[in-house]
């Protein structure tokens, strides 16, 4: 194929360029050949070869098989019943209604659970002072869903509760039937429905404005993730399946469902796509070991006492390994597709670069975003345990001691694991989509010819 002969716009050319070199290098050409300018110029970067795709696929689609053919293996078909408890979250609920609010005297309505004990210096003596001489709120509630849907109740509200009751205001109430007819109902929450729906609209909008089709993608494929979140790993966990491995088989759907989804069934994708499982295997590695190490049980709280009692069979350590691996896909994937796309851009941008100088390049890049990466990890871990962490600052609790416990032990190392395979996953990233892009640049005649104009500073290119 030879280009179409146009007249001479600059004597400044004494190469004749051929058509490969216009369609491999259209941005360069269309400033001096103004009816020969190539649109995709500018556009994403050529596919890699065929034989680097097949090698690609010989790895992924035994990998992404596997994967689909344990998800239905182990697919649990909904969470197994049991006998509710009463406790916590194990609780018959239904929705109601607070219809009246009157102001009452609190000793008059027995309100105080503890006798005044005359020492306003503790907590107790001043709860149960206010509790007696304050005035608490008596709230007439109507239950607004269920089989006593229309029945009301009251609840006493005292001064210094932490949960207040307005008149018109929607609450969660529990249901306990072995109880006497007049304390069989009580409010346990408030309903939040629409604020979260109304913020959870407000992050799509965003999403969707911003990202455009990619931004709908991204909300489709949350969607999936949550979809396997909850109709997979946690009823196949509950139902007695290893912990460890329905969250590597979970996070791994969810990895390629989402990735792809978001970025394409490209080659860049799948090299993220490879980096991230990687990361995940050492992050497995990781945490089973200083898991066991450190010993914990992973059943430190009153949620996860309900559920060692109701599902005795769970393995609570390995729940906690599993929380770990499924808490690290998401930056994961966020720093994976990052470094693929640096080199796939910076290859764009020379194409005469050698694996090792696009090594070089992108890890530059990769190590700012390892620093601000870290930071956010551990700032949302100690985030989610800031209530813990000021119980043991009252405490006067030295930083061996807080470390020590098991409570925190757990979110140190969740962090830290999360975080060395976060870090291991930029190096590991960079380094095999430097390989492809390099590698596939041997298979194409033009690529090698034309970084030279591009670099001779020749021509109208010179004035971009």
């Amino acid at each position: 194929m030879t280009s179409l002969p146009q007249p001479p716009t600059t004597p400044t050319d004494p190469h004749g360029h051929t058509g490969h070199e216009h369609a491999s290098h259209g941005h360069a050409t269309g400033a001096s050949h103004g009816g020969h300018g190539h649109s995709h110029g500018h556009g994403p970067a050529a596919p890699v070869s065929k034989h680097l795709r097949k090698v690609i696929a010989a790895v992924l689609i035994p990998f992404a098989a596997a994967v689909f053919v344990g998800m239905a293996v182990l697919w649990p078909g909904g969470a197994p019943a049991h006998q509710r408890t009463g406790v916590g979250f194990d609780r018959q609920t239904q929705q109601g209604m607070v219809v009246a609010l009157a102001k009452v005297d609190c000793k008059s309505v027995n309100a105080s659970q503890v006798p005044p004990t005359g020492d306003t210096s503790t907590p107790e003596g001043r709860e149960a002072q206010a509790a007696q001489t304050g005035e608490c709120k008596k709230a007439t509630v109507e239950v607004a869903s269920g089989p006593d849907k229309g029945r009301a109740f009251f609840e006493i509200v005292q001064p210094g509760a932490p949960r207040q009751l307005e008149k018109g205001q929607e609450v969660v109430v529990a249901y306990a039937p072995d109880a006497p007819r007049d304390l069989q109902y009580s409010v346990v929450d408030v309903n939040r429905k629409l604020p979260l729906a109304l913020l959870a609209g407000i992050f799509a909008l965003a999403v969707v404005v911003v990202g455009r089709m990619r931004g709908v993608f991204a909300l489709v494929a949350l969607v999936v993730s949550f979809a396997i979140l909850t109709l997979f790993i946690l009823p196949a966990i509950l139902q007695g399946s290893n912990p460890l491995l329905v969250a590597v088989i979970g996070a791994s759907a969810i990895m390629l469902i989402a990735l792809y989804m978001c970025h394409g069934l490209t080659a860049r994708t799948s090299v993220a796509v490879l980096g991230t499982l990687a990361s995940l295997l050492l992050i497995g590695l990781l945490g089973s070991l200083f898991i066991d190490w450190a010993f914990l049980s992973g059943n430190t709280d009153d949620n996860t006492g309900l559920i060692h009692g109701l599902y005795p069979h769970i393995d609570m350590s390995g729940l906690l390994l599993a929380g770990v691996i499924i808490g690290s896909l998401g930056v994961l994937d966020d720093v994976t597709v990052t470094q693929t796309s640096a080199v796939w851009e910076l290859h764009q941008a020379d194409p005469g670069m050698g694996p090792r100088g696009l090594y070089r390049a992108a890890i530059r890049i990769g190590r700012d975003h390892i620093a601000s990466v870290v930071n956010t990890l551990v700032l949302a871990y100690a985030g989610a345990a800031l209530p813990l962490l000021l119980l043991f600052s009252i405490a006067n609790s030295s930083m061996g001691s807080v470390a020590n416990s098991e409570l925190v032990a757990e979110e140190i190392v969740r962090t830290l694991v999360g975080s060395i395979g976060l870090v291991a996953s930029v190096p590991v990233t960079t380094a095999l989509a430097a390989l492809v892009v390099s590698a596939d640049r041997t298979g194409s005649p033009a690529a090698a010819v034309v970084p030279q104009p591009a670099r001779g500073g020749r021509g109208r290119r010179r004035k971009r």
